[in-house]
C-alpha cells in the first residue's frame, strides 16, 4: 500500500531531484520523490525516438562533471551500472573547403591539441594549451564553487584571481567585465579556432556578447572544453545509477504522477497533491521544476508576497541554451575530407559542422537569440556509436546533433512544424559539403525535435534547458533571483532544487546537492558528504 506521509517530498524526478532525495533518505528522512513521467533523469534521457535500436540521447550528451560529482563517490554508482569511456579526440571544427580541421585533445594530450591548432597558428597554439593546462589547475576550484551555495565575490577578486593565473599570457584584471567574444578575439588570432570557442562558449553556459561573463570563458569554459565523457548505454545510464541509489537508501518514487499543487498551509509547505491524492511532508518540499512552474502555478500567487510574484514573473527563460535536438540513423559514420590532413577527425566526439569562420558562429548565435531561424543549418553533432556500438544496430551508427534556435514562443506552431520538415534536409547539405558519404542514400531516418517539443517533452521553459536564462541578474547569487538564492524561499519548508536554481543547467547535480545543503542547516541533518573533498 502506497503510504502518503513523508518527511520530505521532492517534485520531480531529475538528476538534481534524484541527488537530493537520495542525501534526503541518507540524513534519516523518509523521502518520495514525484515524477510526471515514466522513467526518471530528465534531461538525461536516451531513447529510440526514430527506429527501434537506434539509441540517441534526447538532451544531454557529454559529460564534463564526473571527475567532481559528489553523488557518484558518495553513493557509488559505478557499482550500480555507471560506465563511461573518455574519447582521445574530443572537440573539433570541419570546414568546407581545403582548411584543416582544428580539433582538441584530451587535457592529458595538449600536444595533439597543439599541433592541431598550430597548423594556423603557433602564437595560438601555444597560448590555447598553455590556459587549458592553468584552467585543468583550478578543478578544485571549480568543484568547490559549484558544490556550496553561491557567494559573493567583487570584481576585484575575481578580476584577480584571473590576472594572478593567466596574466603573463595577455589576461588582465578587467577581463571579468568583457564579454566572452571580446576575450576570445583578444586571446586568439585565427578566426578558424574563435569559431569553435565561440560555439563552446554558447553551448558551456557563457552567452557570447554578454559584458561580464569574460571571467566564466576564462574560467570554467576553459575548464570544461576537452574533458568529457561519454555514457556507455546512453546518458540514462546515469539516471537509472542515480534510481538504483534512490532505491538502495529507501527513497518511494511515484512515476506517472504530475503533482497538481504544493499545499501550503499557515504560511508552510505541508505537501503536495497529486492525480487527487494528498501527499504529506512533515518536514519540506522540493521542486526540481523550474521556477514559474513551481512558485506561480504549484504554489499559486495568493501564497506568495507581491515581492516574489514580481520577481517570479521577471525571470527570463533562454534566449541562451535554447536548443533543438536532431537524431540520425545512419549507415555509416560520416567520412570528413579533412581526415586527409588529420584522420582524428573521423574519430572526434563533437564535431561542428556547418560554418565558414567565427563571423558565421556569430551571425548564427544572434539570429537564434534575435528570434530568429538562423540562415545556416549548422550544428554540433555526436556519432556516439563509434564508441558505444550498443547505440545503433550491427552495421549501421547513431548520429545526434544541437542547433540552437529561438525561443518556443517565437515562432507559431505552424511555423515549427515547418522547421521540423525543412531543418534537417539543410543541415544534411551541409553536412555533405564537409563529408561527402553524408547524403540521404547514407540515412536510414532522422528526426528533428524543436524548442516547442523540448518544452512539453522535458518541461523546459521556452526549450531552454537551464530552465533560465544566463545573464549577469540569473547567475551566481542572482539566480534565479537574490532573495532566492540560497535554495530556499519564502515558503516555510519549501526548497528550489532545479537548474532555474545556481548554478544552472548541466549535467552536475550541484542544484541537488547544495539544496540538501540549506536544507541540512535548517533542520541540523548529518552531511554524508566525504569528509574530506573539501567542498
Amino acid at each position: 500500500m502506497q503510504r502518503h506521509t513523508y518527511d520530505a517530498i521532492v517534485i520531480g524526478a531529475g538528476h538534481n531531484g534524484l541527488c537530493l532525495a537520495a542525501y534526503l533518505q541518507r540524513a534519516g528522512l523518509s523521502t518520495l520523490v514525484v515524477e510526471r513521467r515514466h522513467e526518471e533523469g530528465g534531461g538525461v534521457n536516451t531513447e529510440e525516438p526514430v527506429r527501434a535500436g537506434f539509441r540517441h540521447n534526447l538532451h544531454a550528451q557529454y559529460m564534463e562533471f564526473f571527475d567532481v560529482m559528489p553523488m557518484i563517490t558518495d553513493f557509488g554508482l559505478e557499482d550500480l551500472g555507471l560506465r563511461t569511456v573518455t574519447p582521445e579526440a574530443q572537440a573539433g571544427i570541419v570546414f568546407p573547403d581545403d582548411r584543416p580541421p582544428i580539433i582538441l585533445h584530451r587535457p592529458d594530450l595538449l600536444e595533439r591539441t597543439r599541433a592541431s591548432i598550430a597548423r594556423y597558428s603557433a602564437t595560438d597554439a601555444d597560448r590555447y594549451v598553455e590556459m587549458k593546462r592553468r584552467a585543468a589547475s583550478l578543478e578544485g576550484l571549480v568543484a568547490a564553487n559549484l558544490y556550496s551555495l553561491p557567494v559573493a565575490q567583487t570584481l576585484e577578486d575575481q578580476g584577480g584571481l584571473l590576472e594572478g593565473m593567466f596574466g603573463d599570457l595577455g589576461v588582465s584584471a578587467n577581463f571579468v567585465t568583457k564579454s566572452p567574444r571580446a576575450v576570445i578575439d583578444e586571446l586568439f588570432e585565427t578566426s578558424e579556432l574563435r569559431a569553435l570557442l565561440y560555439r563552446a562558449s554558447v553551448e558551456w553556459g557563457a552567452p557570447l556578447e554578454e559584458a561580464g561573463l569574460g571571467g566564466m570563458f576564462v574560467t570554467f569554459v576553459m575548464w570544461t572544453m576537452a574533458n568529457w565523457k561519454l555514457c556507455l548505454g546512453g546518458t540514462h545510464t546515469l539516471a537509472k545509477a542515480m534510481t538504483q541509489a534512490c532505491y538502495r537508501e529507501g527513497v518511494d518514487l511515484l512515476e506517472n504522477t504530475s503533482v497538481d499543487s504544493i499545499m501550503v498551509e499557515g504560511g508552510r509547505a505541508v505537501g503536495v497533491r497529486a492525480r487527487g491524492t494528498e501527499y504529506r511532508a512533515e518536514r519540506l518540499v522540493a521542486s526540481n521544476a523550474d521556477l514559474r512552474q513551481t512558485l506561480l502555478e504549484l504554489v499559486g500567487p495568493d501564497h506568495l508576497s507581491d515581492h516574489w510574484i514580481q520577481r517570479s514573473e521577471a525571470f527570463r527563460y533562454g534566449p541562451s541554451h535554447v536548443l533543438g535536438t536532431t537524431a540520425w540513423c545512419l549507415r555509416d559514420a560520416p567520412a570528413y575530407r579533412a581526415a586527409a590532413i588529420d584522420p582524428d577527425i573521423d574519430r572526434c566526439f563533437y564535431t561542428v559542422v556547418g560554418f565558414e569562420d567565427a563571423a558565421d558562429v556569430l551571425r548564427y548565435v544572434r539570429d537564434a537569440y534575435g528570434g530568429r531561424l538562423p540562415m545556416r543549418a549548422a550544428a554540433g553533432t555526436w556519432v556516439n556509436s563509434l564508441w558505444d556500438r550498443a547505440q545503433a544496430p550491427t552495421g549501421h551508427h547513431a548520429a545526434t546533433g544541437w542547433f540552437f534556435l529561438p525561443k518556443a514562443s517565437e515562432l507559431s506552431a505552424a511555423e515549427w512544424a515547418d522547421v521540423r520538415a525543412t531543418h534537417d534536409d539543410r543541415l544534411l547539405a551541409e553536412w555533405n559539403r564537409v563529408a561527402p558519404n553524408m547524403t540521404m542514400d547514407n540515412v536510414v531516418a532522422h528526426r528533428l525535435y524543436t524548442p516547442d517539443q523540448m518544452e512539453r517533452k522535458n518541461l523546459m521553459r521556452e526549450g531552454d534547458f537551464s530552465n533560465g536564462g544566463f545573464s549577469l541578474d540569473q547567475v551566481g547569487v542572482n539566480r534565479p533571483f537574490p532573495e532566492a538564492a540560497n535554495y530556499r524561499t519564502e515558503i516555510d519548508g519549501l526548497y528550489l532544487c532545479g537548474p532555474s536554481a545556481y548554478p544552472g543547467g548541466g549535467v552536475h547535480a550541484a542544484c541537488g546537492y547544495n539544496a540538501f545543503k540549506a536544507i541540512a542547516e535548517d533542520f541540523e541533518l548529518p552531511s554524508p558528504a566525504v569528509a574530506d573533498r573539501g567542498y
